[in-house]
């Protein structure tokens, strides 16, 4: 449910949406004819609060808030606890939410037992003048990676980087959105699941040089912190906890707040943050032994250990069902890889949890890394790699067609460089492609994505007649499929409708290649996808 209240609706009938006295003489008539049945006065007015309330547990949110403008008496029921058991708001990080925000929050944030905010920028500042970027469904990602090198460069040369007006702005619009829902829900005692997601891209990386200036004094971050962790001391119903990406909202001492009940009951909890410096953490292994009745668990990769993989395979803890791993570089170049599993704690964890499905999302990671990442015993279901200046190799690929042969259902691969002159080749110096051995061995392939890497055509009819109609995902971007010499000579066979022909054939359905990349999140907004995907994944249990 995306919700949005601008201000309250005006006390005044709307026509259709009122209840009609018997009589229509009598209500054309005015106030004195419309004197009573049995006794009292007739109209939508006069029902009940608990009918009234009956009635809008039928329609959808926007119908209710329409139906709500019939009278007052019918817009105080329209915040009764049972009609907004959930709430899920994706929120622009701009001052006009804030208004409509506070309305909403102020009414239903007492009582509500689920609630899902995503918080992402309107327009997102392409470089140093803060001009305008795509919206909050269609950032440059581009521009964003450009900026953000631009503040590095910066950085390292000058010790300071030029701050954006809109950024700041920005950040200091985020930390006011972010104060009032916490603020809202700090005594919910009702709450059962909690999801905050922050998609602010370039605050990612560089918040800490702005938040030294928005917030210099650190109140309004500690003040958010404080109200994260008395958010966890108050709850009594917890059973879902998940914060990605927000910005300095959890340390890693907020989940102590957690009381031994509610941490025992816990049953999905996601800690996704790529910001947090050296080798500091969000949970540790000892942390965690407290977290019995977790089903599905979501981290950074660096933060999940080898005794981490240890407690969770400990006859005590329940089996785990579902387990996110995202491997960023920002992560990597600050923390090590040499706590990492071993391919013996997999074997150990997927005894006690035989479920047990992975999902790997990777940022910008080394071919190299990758090979050492990927062990053999890894129940890996889902893996998707993005990158700007890292490329993955043929070797990775052929690597994880030939280990999760078994379990591999999603692959997406994707590379977001400036330059579309040369896409690179997973097929140079190699007998067989790469991605026509995935589809080959990997019988469970539902999903395949690809953007800015070579698939030659012959290879992407090889696919589609490979996996047939299992496959129910194929997306390739336009500027991604090309074409041998050969197809291209013959005068008699237009080689791009021969393609479209042959893949549609061999899926048994129409399938065209993607045109236009703006419409496919998976590849403008990687991170807000990860996020969704995650959180499906992990409700798919």
């Amino acid at each position: 449910m995306l919700l949005f209240l601008s201000q309250e609706p005006e006390r005044r009938p709307r026509p259709g949406l009122g209840l009609r006295p018997p009589a229509a003489a009598a209500a054309s008539a005015g106030p004195a004819a419309m004197s009573s049945v049995c006794g009292g006065p007739v109209g939508a007015g006069s029902l009940p609060s608990e009918l009234v309330v009956h009635i809008f547990s039928f329609l959808a949110a926007p119908d209710r808030l329409r139906a709500s403008a019939a009278c007052s008496h019918w817009r105080e029921c329209l915040f009764y606890p049972a009609l907004w058991p959930r709430l899920r708001l994706s929120l622009r990080v701009c001052p006009a939410e804030r208004p409509r925000l506070d309305f909403l929050m102020r009414k239903c944030g007492w009582f509500v037992r689920e609630l899902r905010v995503q918080f992402a920028a309107d327009n997102y500042p392409s470089g140093g003048g803060g001009g305008g970027g795509g919206g909050a469904s269609g950032v440059c990602e581009e521009a964003t990676a450009v900026a953000a090198a631009a503040v590095a460069a910066a950085v390292a040369t000058d010790g300071e980087a030029p701050l954006c007006p809109r950024w700041l702005e920005l950040l200091r619009t985020y930390l006011e959105l972010v104060l009032c829902v916490l603020s809202s829900v700090r005594n919910n005692r009702n709450l059962q699941k909690l999801s905050l997601f922050g998609d602010i891209s370039i605050l990612q990386q560089h918040g800490s040089i702005y938040l030294s200036k928005v917030d210099p004094d650190g109140k309004k971050i500690k003040q958010i912190q404080q109200l994260f962790e008395e958010i966890l001391s108050n709850s009594r119903q917890l059973k879902w906890l998940s914060c990605g990406f927000m910005l300095q909202i959890v340390t890693p001492t907020s989940l102590s707040s957690l009381s031994n009940p509610i941490a025992n009951t816990m049953e999905h909890l996601s800690l996704l943050d790529n910001h947090i410096p050296g080798n500091t953490t969000l949970i540790t292994a000892v942390e965690l032994e407290r977290f019995v009745g977790l089903r599905s668990l979501a981290l950074d990769f660096c933060d999940f250990t080898a005794e981490m993989a240890r407690v969770l395979a400990d006859n005590n803890h329940v089996p785990l069902h579902r387990l996110s791993l995202l491997v960023h570089n920002i992560s990597v170049m600050h923390k090590s890889l040499e706590n990492m599993p071993e391919d013996e704690d997999w074997k150990a964890l997927t005894r006690n949890s035989t479920n047990l499905r992975v999902y790997v999302m990777a940022f910008d990671i080394k071919s190299d890394d990758m090979l050492r990442i990927l062990k053999p015993s890894i129940p890996l279901e889902r893996i998707h790699f993005d990158s700007y200046i890292t490329c993955v190799s043929g070797a990775v690929v052929d690597l994880i067609s030939r280990q999760y042969d078994k379990f591999l259902t999603h692959f997406i691969l994707m590379n977001d460089v400036i330059d579309t002159s040369g896409f690179p080749d997973l097929s140079d110096n190699r007998t067989e492609d790469p991605l026509v051995l995935l589809a080959w061995r990997c019988t469970r392939l539902s999903l395949l994505a690809v953007h800015g890497y070579t698939v030659w055509a012959h290879n992407l009819i090889a696919i589609a007649r490979l996996r047939g109609s299992d496959l129910k995902v194929l997306e390739v971007t336009e500027e991604s499929i090309d074409f041998d010499q050969g197809e291209l000579a013959d005068q008699d066979v237009d080689p791009v409708h021969n393609l479209i022909e042959q893949v549609s054939l061999g899926l048994g359905r129409p399938w065209h290649a993607v045109m236009d990349i703006e419409l496919l999140s998976v590849f403008t907004e990687p991170t807000r996808h990860f996020y969704r995907e995650m959180q499906s994944f992990s409700e798919g249990i």
